[in-house]
This record gives structure tokens, C-alpha cells and sequence, in this order.
């Protein structure tokens, strides 16, 4: 795809980006695919689905307690648990704001790591990193913000959120549809948010402005984007997936980098 070479235009160092479509298909790739970024917060979908696979493991349910009082797993992985963005406080009453939370996707490693009897960086990796081929990527720390991979192996991710092997479709319709819908928050980066959604560990573009996706993207597009200028994306309504990683932290200019990006991407995947 000639639209992805638009990252040699980006402020960066080290960019790589690719897309694969929903069939599994490469569509096209762009820069030192290998190279293993640090990924900050698009390593929540990865904890995420780790989670899910405990679930449907029967290790965890949604609605079981997990955090503060009155919160549950599901509440953990949908930002609703009322826990403050960086420390193990809760702010706010389960499920009635979205608040943004990396301290609740610690206490939600540290919640299936107790119900499974294994490290959740080693379930994480038995769960997920071994069986999608993804040699190159690493948890070690924050379920919230510590993963290391690469394009190449984030594909195999995208590809799987497309064409779900690892966990019944149900569940990964589940995961990214809205869940406690109508709750206002904030986006980080981009501002207060009404209402804010989100799926199970997946964000969920719906109406909102502004947003690090293109302006063409399907209301039905989620995914997630990171602090260290990190994105990954998948739109149904595309029937593809686009990841891009950077080493250099997300900022200005990433906002102004890639919502015009991921137009291009869309209106070229339209054209084939």
C-alpha cells in the first residue's frame, strides 16, 4: 500500500506500520516490521484478551468482584470500576464514570494471576503471545502500559481480532461493543468525551470528535493508541486492520499525524 510510506513524512526515528485485512491477508507493510517498539497503552487489548481467555476458561467471570467495592472484572476492563487513572483509589462509584484507568488493569492482572495461580505476564504469554505466533512480544510489568512487540506480531493480533481462533466470536462481539453505554469521561490526548465508549479492554471510536482514527472511520471501529506514539486499529465496516508503532511519545504531533494517515489507508483499502 503506497499510503503507508506517509510515515516517512512523520517526526519520528523509527516508524512501522502495516494493515491486514480481515481474511488474514497482508494488504501492505511499511518500515522495519521487526523492530520491537515499546507499545505503552495498546498493551491493554493484549491484557485484555488474556482476561477474555480466562473467562471463557472458567478461571474468571465478568461479573465477578474484582477491585473496589461494587466493581467487577467487567467494570476493570471497561474503565468503569471508579478507580483513579494512576493509583489504587477509587474516585467515583462502579459504573457510573468512565475514568481511564492504568492502577485498574493492575488490579485486574493481579486478580487473574490469583484465580489462575500463574504470573499474569506468563498467562498473558501461555494465553495469547504463544499460540498467535507472537515470538517478539513481552509483558513484563503493568498489565496497564509494559508490553514490547513489533508490527509483524501485532498483525498476527489484528488478525485475530478479525477472525477470532483464540476465543468464541460471541465473546470478541462482546469485548467490542459498547459496554455501560452513555457514561461521559475523557479520552486522553483528545479531551472530554460524551458520551465515552468503550467495549472489554477495546475503545470504541462511535461519534467521537476529536479522535485518533480518521475522520472516515466506521463508528464501529476500536481499538487503542499509546503514549508511546502507538496505534492499533481495526474497522469492521473496512474489513481491515492497520497498526503503526513509533518510538518517539505521542504528542501534537501524533494528533495532527494520524487521523490524515488513517483516511489515506481507508480510501486506498476502498479503491482495491
Amino acid at each position: 500500500m503506497e499510503t503507508l510510506r506517509i510515515i516517512e513524512t512523520w517526526p519520528v526515528d523509527t516508524a512501522a506500520a502495516a494493515v491486514v485485512r480481515a481474511d488474514g491477508s497482508l494488504a501492505g507493510s511499511h518500515g522495519p516490521v521487526d523492530h520491537r517498539f515499546a507499545l505503552a497503552s495498546v498493551t491493554k487489548p493484549l491484557a485484555a484478551y488474556a482476561a477474555l481467555v480466562a473467562h471463557e476458561e472458567g478461571a474468571v467471570e465478568l461479573d465477578e468482584p474484582a477491585g473496589p467495592e461494587g466493581s467487577t472484572v467487567r467494570h476493570l476492563l471497561a474503565h468503569t470500576s471508579g478507580l483513579a487513572f494512576d493509583e489504587h483509589r477509587a474516585m467515583a462509584a462502579p459504573g457510573t464514570r468512565r475514568l481511564y484507568s492504568n492502577a485498574g488493569f493492575e488490579v485486574l492482572g493481579d486478580h487473574i494471576a490469583k484465580a489462575t495461580g500463574i504470573p499474569f505476564a506468563e498467562y498473558v504469554h501461555q494465553a495469547v503471545f504463544e499460540p498467535l505466533g507472537m515470538t517478539s512480544t513481552t509483558l513484563d510489568g503493568s498489565p496497564a502500559k509494559d508490553g514490547v512487540s513489533t508490527v509483524s506480531d501485532l498483525l498476527r493480533f489484528a488478525a485475530e481480532l478479525q477472525a477470532p481462533r483464540l476465543l468464541d466470536v460471541r465473546t470478541v462481539a462482546e469485548a467490542t461493543s459498547v459496554v455501560h453505554p452513555g457514561l461521559k469521561g475523557v479520552l486522553p490526548g483528545y479531551g472530554s468525551q460524551s458520551p465515552n465508549d468503550w467495549g472489554l479492554g477495546m475503545e470504541i471510536r462511535d461519534g467521537k470528535s476529536p479522535h485518533w482514527t480518521g475522520l472516515t472511520s466506521s463508528p464501529r471501529t476500536f481499538g487503542h493508541f499509546g503514549q508511546a506514539g502507538t496505534f492499533l486499529w481495526v474497522d469492521p465496516d473496512a474489513r481491515a486492520a492497520c497498526v503503526a508503532l513509533t518510538d518517539r511519545p505521542f504528542g501534537p504531533w501524533a494528533v495532527e499525524a494520524w487521523t490524515p494517515f488513517t483516511d489515506a489507508v481507508l480510501a486506498e483499502l476502498r479503491t482495491r
